[in-house]
């Protein structure tokens, strides 16, 4: 499989809203996105859907005079893309100082405590 393309914070906006629902218009997308936050310009939105089409994130398929765009790649695959480039570039790769960090700086339920060690001892559920 392919690598997902680098996917910018503001792209990643769009890309939740194709992942939630697609295919879509422009416009579905802006209505989509001005219910989270209402100052989204059109043109911002335009110019982000025609980079992620260029990554290979989106593709379109023409409906009428419009474009309906859907997502190229899964939620799950740029989910794991940023994972590995976030250990990557702030813990050098290396897990365990990363799972320290956190542990040491955020503050865990019980539950979230119990969930860690089940997914550490291999359990899936």
């Amino acid at each position: 499989m392919e690598t997902p393309p680098s996917i910018s914070e503001t792209e990643w906006k769009i890309m939740q809203v194709l992942w939630r629902k697609s295919p879509l218009s422009m416009g579905e997308i802006l209505d989509a996105l001005h219910v989270e936050e209402p100052s989204w310009h059109p043109k911002t939105a335009q110019t982000l859907i025609g980079r992620l089409v260029k990554k290979g994130a989106l593709g379109f398929k023409g409906k009428g005079r419009s474009y309906l765009y859907y997502p190229l790649v899964t939620e799950d695959e740029c989910v794991d893309q940023e994972s590995q480039s976030f250990l990557e570039r702030v813990f050098g790769g290396s897990l365990k100082p990363m799972l320290a960090h956190f542990v040491e700086h955020r503050k865990l339920s019980a539950k979230e405590i119990n969930e860690l060690k089940r997914i550490l001892e291999g359990g899936n559920k």
